[in-house]
């Protein structure tokens, strides 16, 4: 069976609508199914609630409960609320968390906001990897009372400059125009992009030639979208089995190791 370390699934429960795996036992044997060894886990939980240290929590006891050996949980942390700092160290010292997940849009900041590079250098300082999804709902479908634009990562590059150790992740930010975010951020070795909402004929293929393929990531943003969609991508991607392994998981792996 083909393995893969999934860099983008989501626990708990998107608020407008079920989702087929929005249950984490199910989401668990979806993942195993597909021959899924590990699977970076952020939650639905960290995007509205504000009680972030208790969303946390959740999570890490989900991923111990449930997970089987495979979810990798990746804390919440939200700038714009007070003691943000304190759900870092959470995050570091009680949980032992690998990474953290930001949604700049959902929590109202930009990434020219003064904190953002508190929190980058932070998670350079403890080793952390940061994730930042630029979207998580197409526009297009979004409840009307809640209308968030994708986060333009523009000045992410200009930050990275400062810290071009920090590993960064850039999750569902290649859908129609947040393909700009790609064009700024593709000569920063230090940032890595997932493949969820890579679109397009051999649109894989085209992504690994921009950036190489050393930066791409398989990450399926489960249970949102259909796991099977991830793997489809890379099925009709006209990429050799040696850059089809690296996405799968060695690229991930390298990750980890920093």
């Amino acid at each position: 069976m083909t393995h893969f370390i999934d860099t983008n699934v989501t626990l708990s429960r998107w608020p407008f609508r079920r989702l087929r795996g929005d249950d984490t036992v199910e989401l668990v044997k979806i993942l195993r199914h597909h021959g899924v060894t590990q699977a970076w886990a952020g939650t639905f939980d960290g995007v509205l609630h504000k009680d972030i240290a208790s969303a946390n929590e959740r999570l890490v006891h989900e991923c111990r409960q449930h997970g089987h050996g495979i979810l990798l949980p990746f804390g919440t942390v939200n700038i714009m609320l007070p003691a943000w700092e304190e759900d870092v160290r959470r995050c570091v010292e009680e949980h032992k968390m690998r990474g953290l997940r930001v949604f700049p849009n959902y929590h109202g900041y930009k990434l020219d906001h003064p904190d953002f590079a508190r929190l980058l250098a932070m998670c350079d300082e403890h080793r952390l990897i940061l994730q930042l999804a630029v979207s998580i709902e197409d526009e297009r479908t979004q409840h009307p009372l809640l209308q968030v634009t994708d986060v333009d990562a523009a000045p992410l590059a200009g930050l990275l400059k400062l810290h071009p150790r920090l590993r960064v992740v850039i999750l569902n930010s290649l859908r129609g125009t947040g393909t700009r975010n790609l064009n700024h951020l593709s000569a920063c070795k230090n940032v890595s992009f997932d493949i969820a909402t890579r679109e397009g004929v051999e649109g894989l293929k085209t992504l690994a030639e921009k950036i190489s393929v050393d930066r791409v990531l398989f990450g399926s943003h489960a249970p949102f979208f259909y796991f099977e969609s991830a793997v489809l991508k890379l099925r009709e991607s006209g990429l050799g089995e040696e850059q089809l392994a690296r996405i799968r998981t060695k690229n991930a792996e390298a990750l980890l190791l920093g």
